[in-house]
């Protein structure tokens, strides 16, 4: 699994957590303790982050929520406690409805070239900027995606989870389910 197969699950997933709109209404408001900081649908998979590997600073998604056929730029800032080396992974979940489209584990070190990093991630600030072309034949309907990351030594980094809705846009860019 490529690590654009993963931002492009994250994104994919992001309309609804950040105010997927129906006629004009916002369907999901923000607010919860879970939310990743910024302009972004993201949740952390629980509340207690404090043995994470990563802070998460903020994650600004452009456009937010992501659109079908549109280009994302993600942009993320955090920081890495201790350095980030060969053999870390990531457990993948990608669903469709109640149908799981992915679940897999991949090797996070060759997957974060596609965002022109390597491992060793060394402890520090870190930021990322990535463009991603999302297709504009994603069907519609509700995704949901999980990211649990953890290090060689099994040492959780971070685990982020988001949900979305994607519908079919009809004139004037209003969306349909």
């Amino acid at each position: 699994m490529r690590l654009s197969a993963l931002v492009l699950a994250l994104a994919a997933t992001a309309s609804a957590r950040s105010g997927f709109r129906r006629g004009g209404k916002n369907l999901v408001a923000r607010g919860s303790p879970l939310d990743v900081p910024g302009e972004n649908p993201l949740q952390f998979c629980d509340s207690d982050r404090a043995d994470d590997i990563i802070t998460i600073d903020e994650v600004i998604l452009s456009p937010n929520p992501p659109e079908a056929g549109a280009t994302l730029q993600i942009e993320a800032k955090g920081t890495v406690k201790e350095a980030i080396l060969d053999g870390a992974y990531v457990n993948l979940e990608v669903k469709y409805g109640y149908i799981r489209l992915i679940s897999t584990q991949a090797d996070l070190c060759n997957e974060i070239k596609n965002v022109d990093l390597e491992c060793p991630i060394e402890k520090g600030k870190l930021s990322i900027t990535k463009s991603v072309d999302l297709p504009k034949e994603i069907p519609p309907g509700k995704y949901i995606v999980q990211a649990d990351v953890y290090s060689k030594d099994d040492e959780h980094i971070t685990c982020l989870t988001a949900t979305v809705f994607f519908g079919r846009k009809l004139m004037g860019g209003v969306f349909d389910l």
